[in-house]
């Protein structure tokens, strides 16, 4: 059952420290992301949790000045605060940017190196194997060494392992690691940690013990997960999740940053409000309460009958 329909109010939820917001400066923060951030900022000021503010910026390629602009400037306009991290683009690059972190990174690669391949497979020739993606296993057993120039390594996962999962409605999920997260990517051909292996170590540099993510990020959260078990110390095993509905345009889509009319700035430029801003989100939701804040929209999200 998703965590959605189990939100009822805050004396049956699992409590927790410290959640984050972290956006990825590829493009301009859209109403799916407003969602997500008020919700993370709601449900932690309801349990008197503090907010860090992470912003992946490993995907170097694909960073931009104006988008990294673009969330100070978002957060600030819509009211979500954050009790750590960068207060600006300045702070950002020079103390919180993840390139500071590399060396952990590293350390957790290193610790890993028994339990990883190296992969030389494009996604072009990935996806002609497997049409959702899946990885079929191609490189398990070719024995690259691990410094193979243009490889990525890839974690050797037991698709029978059962995983479990802290809710944050206080239930304890047990799921097997899906198809499309067998043998998922710890470094990139590019040499830099994947998302799966930052965003477990940035979570336990942190001490985040409270994470709210779109449903789509459910296979991730169980990735990680299995890679937890791997890493010694972790405490990852011990946060508390919550896997929130997808904002989905009139098309039935998952929104993305490309979809530039669903854009804070784009919206701001027509003149909304921040008012305006929260009730489109929560309209997109199927949220019929009128919601004008951040602390509205959890409300009225925890206030949803039952289906």
């Amino acid at each position: 059952m998703p965590e959605s329909r189990i939100l009822r109010s805050m004396e049956q939820l699992r409590t927790f420290t410290k959640s984050r917001i972290a956006p990825t400066p590829s493009g301009f923060l859209h109403l799916g992301n407003v969602f997500s951030f008020a919700l993370t900022a709601g449900l932690a000021k309801r349990a008197g949790a503090g907010i860090l503010l992470r912003i992946d910026d490993l995907d170097q390629e694909r960073v931009n000045e104006h988008y990294v602009r673009d969330i100070f400037d978002t957060l600030h306009f819509l009211g979500i605060p954050w009790s750590e991290g960068p207060r600006d683009y300045t702070d950002y690059r020079t103390t919180w940017s993840q390139l500071h972190r590399m060396p952990l990174y590293e350390q957790a690669l290193e610790q890993l190196k028994a339990h990883v391949f190296a992969c030389d497979c494009s996604r072009a020739q990935i996806s002609r194997l497997s049409a959702a993606g899946a990885y079929p296993g191609t490189c398990r057993h070719k024995n690259l060494p691990l410094n193979t120039p243009g490889t990525a390594w890839r974690l050797r996962t037991d698709g029978a392992q059962e995983l479990q999962m802290q809710t944050l409605s206080g239930n304890t999920v047990t799921a097997a690691l899906p198809a499309i997260m067998q043998d998922f990517v710890v470094r990139k051909k590019d040499g830099y940690p994947a998302y799966q292996l930052s965003s477990v170590i940035d979570d336990g540099h942190f001490a985040i013990d409270g994470v709210v993510r779109g449903e789509d990020l459910r296979a991730s959260t169980l990735a990680q997960l299995y890679l937890c078990r791997l890493l010694p110390g972790s405490r990852f095993a011990d946060t508390v999740f919550y896997h929130h509905p997808l904002l989905l345009e009139p098309s039935a889509q998952k929104m993305s940053k490309s979809a530039g009319a669903t854009s804070v700035q784009f919206l701001r430029k027509e003149g909304k409000t921040k008012s305006d801003i929260f009730r489109m989100a929560a309209r997109m939701a199927g949220m019929e309460a009128p919601v004008r804040s951040f602390e509205e929209l959890t409300d009225a999200l925890v206030a949803q009958p039952r289906n």
